[in-house]
């Protein structure tokens, strides 16, 4: 499967979780994004890597970024490589001694080793459709800066749903309604609708 490169574009404090925060991550190319709740800690521990602050002792991602480079261990990459009930599962790929090892670990804890690490942050396609989103102003933006762009925009779909699974449209309806995310719930809902 074909990897698509990602970016952080920020950080806001969730609207449908207290206490929780949403990274959002776009395609490098392109104009979906993917948001992403994670907790305070990590959201405070990436803020604190983007915006070059030096804390006055480690914090625990400092302390393995420390110890991987204390053992020669390079931190090549964060993969996002599954999405199972509204939970991103990711790996961070790493080479020691000529060898590729994967390191299972919860995502927001991923990002925030791998920024320290300078390394970049991948996820696949299906993950994308699925929990992927494209603001209209995005694709406008896109369309006016580029012809071939314009021609893009026009294959995607606009509703990111449409690339779903029925399986995985009852599991994000489960998932927004947990999380008391109305609006895309009843998105959620339609897509189940056209197709019934």
């Amino acid at each position: 499967m074909k990897k698509i490169e990602l970016k952080i574009i920020g950080l806001s404090y969730s609207q449908t979780q207290s206490g929780a925060y949403a990274l959002v991550l776009s395609e490098k190319v392109g104009a979906r994004r993917l948001p992403i709740i994670i907790g305070g800690f990590e959201a405070q521990s990436i803020a604190i890597e983007l915006e070059k602050m030096k804390p006055s002792r480690p914090l625990t991602h400092d302390l393995f970024k420390t110890f991987a480079d204390t053992f020669q261990i390079l931190i090549k990459e964060v993969v996002i490589y599954n999405l199972i009930e509204g939970v991103f599962y990711a790996k961070l790929v790493c080479e020691s001694d000529g060898k590729l090892i994967e390191i299972d670990a919860r995502t927001s804890d991923a990002i925030a080793i791998g920024i320290r690490a300078s390394c970049p942050v991948f996820t696949f396609e299906h993950i994308l459709s699925s929990a992927g989103i494209q603001l209209e102003d995005e694709i406008a933006e896109h369309a006016e800066g580029d012809v071939a762009a314009e021609e893009k925009v026009e294959e995607k779909p606009k509703n990111t749903l449409a690339g779903a699974s029925s399986e995985e449209l009852n599991n994000l309806l489960d998932a927004a309604i947990q999380e008391e995310d109305y609006e895309r719930a009843s998105e959620i809902r339609d897509e189940i609708n056209k197709r019934n």
